[in-house]
């Protein structure tokens, strides 16, 4: 083990590191710097590299370049057991053996820990996740829900630097899975412990991370609050990947200004010289609709396609209108009563082009010589 610079505040640091399993290539030198107490998620599709990342983290991988710094020490090649964290897997890995509280000690009694100290942790953290009278019961005899907390328990149990979760949640039905985000969130605030999660859940991550660092084949794309990689995605495939999107063909006018279909729309993005052919990404809540004060002289009208019901909100396909070019619009539930937005009915809307992204201009047609005759 070597000693590494200290960054203050700094509970973990990679550099450089890149990963592959013969011709293929799971990482490409990822950089990343993850602060004391923060709650961070990799998210990206399957086969972007999240997991090889987090078990190169973990000592479970071996890097094929770069480094790993754990609160100033290079823990690089340390075996697993040599680095400071707990680990949660997605299918618990319970002992089905042991009971509840067994389960939980497990890593103090490796720790050569007394009984009375270890009872006394058990029991706090049997406390901690909710669920103080579970001690004498086996695994088999607890929710799926319970197991989770119970893994996540043990995880906590020798007080690790840093905490990490592979999938944590996936396992669950939707109910329990948005109940133990709220409870995950909460006690790690409480706790203040450096927490990693690996999801391929938008949703999940949006809601539970300080940052979000959203993967694509074994790199690196965004890196950002979840407001930040929602609103402001750096790259197309942020843009596509987190929520719906419309991605729209347009000319860019110059000073902000694009031509979509018959429509022009000025944002406040830059990009695109003029006559440059562009594509503008926007998302369905990025409108105005008829009603709105500030729908007004940039009204389009179109026509609903297709109506999907999503509970508080309904998503239309509209179609027909000056944009010549099928677009995603979101309605609240009130809205769509009140404007009476159904399947077939010409609906008014207006784009929001403070909202707009310009990204991967096209390049012109082909230009084709006609032979002298």
């Amino acid at each position: 083990m070597t000693v590494a610079q200290q960054i203050p505040n700094e509970a973990l640091r990679l550099e450089g590191v890149s990963k592959s399993f013969g011709a293929f290539v799971a990482l490409k030198s990822v950089d990343l710097s993850i602060k004391r107490g923060e709650f961070v998620c990799f998210l990206g599709p399957s086969g972007c590299g999240k997991t090889t990342l987090l078990r190169i983290i973990a000592g479970l991988e071996l890097q094929s370049a770069g480094r790993i710094i754990q609160h100033g020490r290079d823990v690089s090649l340390l075996p697993p057991a040599a680095r400071d964290y707990g680990i949660v897997f997605q299918s618990y890995a319970l002992f089905p053996n042991l009971t509840i509280e067994q389960n939980i000690g497990y890593g103090l009694v490796n720790r050569r820990q007394g009984r009375a100290q270890i009872k006394q942790r058990v029991d706090e953290l049997l406390a901690l996740v909710g669920l103080p009278d579970a001690g004498p019961k086996y695994p088999s005899q607890c929710s799926g829900g319970q197991q989770q907390r119970i893994a996540l328990a043990r995880a906590l149990a020798t007080s690790p630097g840093l905490l990490l979760l592979d999938e944590p949640l996936s396992a669950l039905d939707a109910k329990v899975r948005e109940r133990l985000r709220g409870e995950l969130r909460s006690l790690q605030r409480k706790l203040g412990v450096t927490t990693i999660m690996v999801t391929h859940d938008q949703e999940e991550a949006l809601s539970l991370a300080d940052r979000v660092v959203v993967m694509n084949h074994g790199e690196i794309d965004q890196v950002g609050t979840p407001l930040e990689v929602y609103e402001r995605a750096a790259t197309p495939f942020v843009a596509d990947f987190l929520g719906r999107i419309n991605v729209l063909e347009a000319v860019s006018l110059g000073g902000g200004r694009f031509r979509i279909g018959e429509a022009e729309l000025q944002t406040t993005a830059t990009g695109g010289e003029p006559g440059q052919r562009v594509r503008l990404y926007l998302r369905p809540e990025d409108r105005h609709v008829e009603g709105d004060a500030l729908c007004g002289a940039d009204a389009l009208r179109g026509r609903v396609n297709k109506l999907d019901f999503l509970g508080t909100y309904c998503l239309a396909e509209v179609t027909g209108s000056a944009l010549g070019q099928p677009v995603l619009v979101y309605f609240s539930l009130n809205q769509l009563h009140d404007l009476a937005v159904r399947e077939g009915a010409d609906v008014a809307f207006a784009l929001r082009g403070d909202r707009a992204r310009v990204f991967d201009a096209l390049p012109p047609p082909p230009i084709t010589l006609q032979a002298a005759a």
